[in-house]
């Protein structure tokens, strides 16, 4: 295939599984060949992160809506040493800058979207405009989310593309779970477990409290916390109300993910937010692991109920309670979920996936020009 040259926008100034997504996407696009800019705040976590990994950047202000920020993009599309075959966008803000940037331009590059959450999005002119008229294709990150935009906001099936993010499956597999938490230095316990970063739509409240109504029965069991966010604080005063602080471990962001998902016996994601395919849970299946999890946004789509691990209803500790004590005692069943989500994981969740079916997408647009 031709080298293309891809740029990828994103506004947001968080740090999650959107931009480990966008990162991880234009990494493997590099290695195949491709040209690759980010354009970012300055001040955004992804800024750094891409930088490190050797992903060309391009700062500009984009962070909020503003006519600024539209100029800004507009200027550097059109400088020529910027010859860009495709601009895929991600958040809101930098979709919107873009796609406006571009309605400026007598020769725009064509805009592919990437939508990774499943949040409901506006039913009005603007925004059918910006999604089907502004963005040549949409991609989503679960095929639930796809239909959810035609069902509720009338957007043609045709015109979207369902994309799953895609994980390394050589780095995220499966590791000796004793040898994993003599390395990190955990106690050697049965483990229950969670990645995600620490806001409220997690969940973590609830796995708090399911975990804490389970210490009588399970005693033996500790809980792994992994990931840091705004609600830490919350989080382990929470713990210690509960009684419980001594049996769970925060130990925030880490960047060797697969070492601490395999000191786990058993991850737990219990979100009720606007979730795509959270990536926590694939690389959680690909390091051969259980999963308790709710069927919010596509998450059903990883989590088969009853095949690779149990979904429950977002918000319901008691419910959650059930499932994670099934799963705690009963090692057999364990296994047998653990099984089914690693083979789930190495057939559908791998890298390449991902970066065929989007490299196809951008070939299909590359060189269009208004």
């Amino acid at each position: 295939m031709k080298p293309i040259h891809i740029v990828h926008t994103e506004s947001s100034c968080g740090w999650g599984g959107q931009e480990i997504r966008i990162l991880t996407e234009a990494e493997g696009m590099i290695r195949r060949g491709h040209r690759v800019t980010l354009i970012c705040p300055s001040e955004a976590p992804i800024s750094e992160a891409a930088r490190l990994r050797g992903i060309s950047v391009e700062n500009l202000p984009i962070a909020r809506k503003s006519r600024r920020g539209i100029m800004s993009v507009r200027h550097w599309l059109l400088h020529k040493r910027n010859s860009v075959d495709v601009v895929n966008t991600h958040s809101s803000t930098d979709s919107w800058l873009t796609a406006l940037a571009c309605l400026l331009m007598f020769k725009a590059p064509p805009v592919v979207r990437t939508r990774h959450v499943s949040s409901p999005i506006h039913d009005n002119a603007p925004t059918r405009w910006l999604y089907q008229k502004a963005a040549r294709h949409v991609v989503v990150t679960g095929e639930a989310l796809r239909h959810q935009l035609q069902r509720d906001n009338g957007f043609d099936l045709g015109h979207m593309t369902s994309v799953p993010t895609g994980i390394d499956l050589d780095y995220f597999a499966p590791a000796d779970r004793q040898a994993s938490r003599r390395t990190v230095g955990l106690v050697d316990a049965p483990t229950l477990g969670i990645l995600a970063t620490l806001r409220n739509w997690k969940g973590h409240v609830y796995l708090l409290e399911a975990f804490a109504s389970l210490t009588e029965a399970f005693p033996e069991w500790r809980l792994l916390v992994v990931g840091d966010g705004p609600q830490r604080a919350n989080l382990e005063r929470k713990a210690s109300e509960l009684g419980i602080a001594d049996r769970i471990d925060f130990v925030g962001n880490r960047d060797d993910v697969p070492c601490w998902l395999n000191c786990m016996d058993l991850f737990c994601l219990p979100s009720y937010g606007d979730e795509g395919v959270p990536q926590s849970i694939m690389q959680a299946m690909a390091c051969g692991l259980p999963v308790v999890s709710t069927p919010v946004g596509a998450i059903a789509e990883a989590v088969v109920d009853g095949e690779t691990g149990i979904l429950v209803t977002p918000k319901d500790n008691q419910v959650l309670a059930q499932a994670l004590g099934k799963l705690m005692g009963d090692e057999t069943l364990r296994m047998q979920y653990a099984e089914a989500g690693l083979s789930r994981a190495r057939n559908r969740f791998g890298v390449d996936i991902m970066l065929d079916r989007m490299e196809a997408i951008f070939a299909t647009y590359a060189g269009v020009r208004d």
